[in-house]
């Protein structure tokens, strides 16, 4: 792992999901095949492959600290195109400073990870009604995470998590996305932990050779998607669960 500390040029930059977007990190030790934000290495001059490089913005909470002020107040996702809870995190803190920031102006967070150290900000969490906390959540069944997400969290420590997290009163979701085979399990283990779940369906082109050696070419199909997002649904609603899916 080729770890290097950088001064960026800016930290909140504008999202196409939400008003502005916080990446910390450039790289992801996760790691996950399927990743979209593998587009980002040609961007980085990193010639590693993807999950053995992390950049580490350490002057992100000081850019932060003086964006916020000149900026108009908009919702912000943590994080895009890297894991802000990745093992890194731990150490260098850069995502914690940047909550505390955004909470103490009462900017709107939504959280992305597939970490259970995001517990470790409950504290955070609890001085602001204006989060939403989401864990990443792909597959029921652990055996199938260690296929495409052999570096992340296992499966039942991020369900811990996200329970932990709702029993704090913090508003918390999960994002099924992508929807990996056994998903649809998920459902059933997340009544009582979520206030809704996000769903979204395998486009993501490196996976590709997966599904082919482990013969499930037929669950990365429009069809499968279809049928799977539909149950899902489904079982939400029976569950009272605040299903959304953005395919």
């Amino acid at each position: 792992m080729k770890i290097k500390e950088i001064h960026s040029k800016s930290i909140l930059s504008p999202s196409k999901v939400y008003d502005y977007v916080i990446n910390p990190y450039v790289g992801c030790q996760h790691a996950c095949f399927y990743c979209y934000a593998q587009f980002m290495k040609r961007f980085t001059g990193h010639k590693e492959p993807w999950g053995d490089f992390v950049d580490v913005k350490i002057n992100a909470p000081n850019l932060l600290s003086r964006e916020i002020k000149r900026k108009r107040v908009g919702s912000v996702w943590v994080s895009g195109v890297c894991d802000p809870y990745q093992p890194l995190e731990k150490r260098y803190e850069l995502t914690r400073k940047c909550l505390e920031i955004l909470v103490q102006n009462n900017w709107p967070v939504f959280i992305q990870t597939r970490s259970p150290m995001v517990v470790r900000d409950i504290d955070i969490f609890k001085k602001t009604q204006n989060i939403d906390v989401g864990l990443s959540i792909t597959t029921a069944n652990d055996r199938i995470r260690k296929i495409f997400e052999p570096y992340a969290p296992p499966v039942e420590k991020r369900l811990n998590a996200i329970e932990t997290l709702h029993q704090n009163v913090i508003r918390t979701y999960v994002m099924i996305a992508p929807i990996l085979p056994e998903a649809e399990n998920l459902i059933e283990m997340l009544a009582g932990k979520v206030d809704y779940i996000i769903l979204d369906r395998m486009n993501y082109f490196h996976a590709v050779k997966i599904y082919e050696r482990y013969g499930w070419k037929d669950k990365n199909m429009a069809e499968y998607f279809e049928v799977i997002g539909s149950k899902m649904a489904k079982d939400c609603n029976r569950l009272g669960i605040e299903c959304r899916s953005v395919y």
